[in-house]
């Protein structure tokens, strides 16, 4: 079993940035994938970021990209989503997931282990 735990979330203005965090402990395995996903009110679990465990891939999605920049640290079993120049429609509850194995989905039916969501507000 893998346990996802994510921190940072926040409130913020329009153009201002956050850093979440998404700490790993349990069974994670050498390759994993882990990725990012938003869902926003009434609106479906969408993609945002994905990284390979040794973080040479990422993937992003457009609405993100020269926006958001995914990092890890093996040594931590960490994750970090540094977004900057925030705009009003990154609102939503912001999960982090965990896949073991060489892909990278992009799909959160490609996710095996969720986090349990931190919220990021964006005002204008």
């Amino acid at each position: 079993q893998v346990q996802l735990v994510e921190s940072g979330g926040g409130s913020v203005q329009a153009g201002g940035s956050l850093r979440l965090s998404c700490a790993a402990s349990g069974r994670t395995g050498v390759m994993y994938a882990m990725g990012w996903f938003r869902q926003a009110p009434g609106k479906e679990r969408e993609f945002v970021a994905a990284i390979s465990w040794s973080g040479g891939s990422t993937n992003y999605a457009d609405s993100v990209k020269g926006r958001f920049t995914m990092s890890i640290d093996n040594a931590k079993n960490t994750m970090y989503l540094r977004m900057n120049s925030l705009k009003p429609e990154d609102t939503a509850v912001y999960y982090c997931a965990l896949d073991p194995g060489y892909q990278i989905p992009v799909t959160p039916a490609g996710y095996e282990y969720w986090g349990q969501g931190t919220q990021v507000t964006v005002s204008s």
